[in-house]
C-alpha cells in the first residue's frame, strides 16, 4: 500500500509515517531527510542541491523530482511506502503521479493531516532537537526525561531555526500559498482522505488504522 501524507507544518505527518512504518513495515520517503543526505553523502543530485542552497535559491521542482525517483528506484518495496513531506507543489503532484505510472507503482491514498493553526504554533514552538540523531522531543507532549537534556547522548536539546516563532508563521504562510492547493488536487482524483489531527498521537493513530483498514 503506498500512500501520501499531506498537512501542514506540526500537523504530524512525520510522526505518524514513523510510526505506521514501523507497525506495518512500510518505507518512510521523508523528503527532507533524503535532501540532506544527498548534500551530506556529496551525490551527484546532492552537490547540485548544495550549490542551489548555498546561492540562496529554493531547490527546484525538478531536482526534488529527481531526488524521490531515484529513492524509489533504488528501494526494493515489498508492503508500501509513505511520502512524507512530498510533494509539495502542484508540479511535483504531476511530476510524481507520471513517473508512477510508468513505473507501474499504485497509489493507494492520500492522507491529509487536518489540523488548526493555533495547534500547529503550539506544537512547533515546543519542539526541541537532539543535534546528534535528530530525534526530536516536545516540552509538553514528548519530554526528555531530564529537561533540556537528550535521553540517549546527554547533549543540550536545541531549537531548530524552522520552529522559532516568526519562521513558523512564515512556514505556514508559505504552506498555504504552495501545498494547500494540492488537498483539491487529490480530492478531485478520489484519493484525498481527511484526517482530524488536533488531538495527541494516540488518537489520531486509533484514526489512522481504522482508515487504513478499510482502504485495505
Amino acid at each position: 500500500m503506498n500512500l501520501i501524507f499531506l498537512g501542514p507544518p506540526g500537523a504530524g505527518k512525520g510522526t505518524h509515517a514513523k510510526m505506521l512504518s514501523e507497525k506495518y513495515e512500510f518505507t518512510q520517503l521523508a523528503a527532507g531527510d533524503i535532501l540532506r543526505r544527498n548534500i551530506k553523502e556529496g551525490t551527484k543530485l546532492g552537490a547540485l542541491a548544495k550549490d542551489v542552497i548555498a546561492r540562496g535559491e529554493l531547490v527546484s521542482d525538478d531536482l526534488v523530482n529527481d531526488m524521490m525517483f531515484e529513492e524509489i528506484k533504488v528501494l526494493k518495496i515489498a508492503k508500501g511506502f509513505i511520502f512524507d513531506g512530498y510533494p509539495r507543489t502542484i508540479g511535483q503532484a504531476e511530476a510524481l503521479e507520471k513517473f508512477l505510472a510508468k513505473e507501474n507503482i499504485p497509489l493507494a491514498a492520500v492522507v491529509n493531516f487536518d489540523a488548526s493553526e493555533a495547534v500547529l504554533v503550539d506544537r512547533l514552538g515546543g519542539r526541541r532537537l537532539c543535534a546528534v540523531t535528530g530525534k526530536i522531543y516536545h516540552v509538553r507532549n514528548m519530554p526528555p526525561k531530564k529537561e533540556g537534556i537528550c535521553d540517549c547522548h546527554g547533549q543540550p536539546l536545541v531549537i531548530r531555526k524552522d520552529d522559532e516563532p516568526a519562521t513558523i508563521l512564515n512556514r505556514l504562510k508559505v504552506y498555504h500559498e504552495s501545498t494547500k492547493p494540492l488537498i483539491e488536487f487529490y480530492r478531485k482524483k478520489g484519493l484525498l482522505h481527511d484526517v482530524p489531527a488536533d488531538g495527541d498521537a494516540a488518537s489520531v493513530q486509533k484514526v489512522l488504522e481504522k482508515l487504513f483498514e478499510k482502504i485495505r
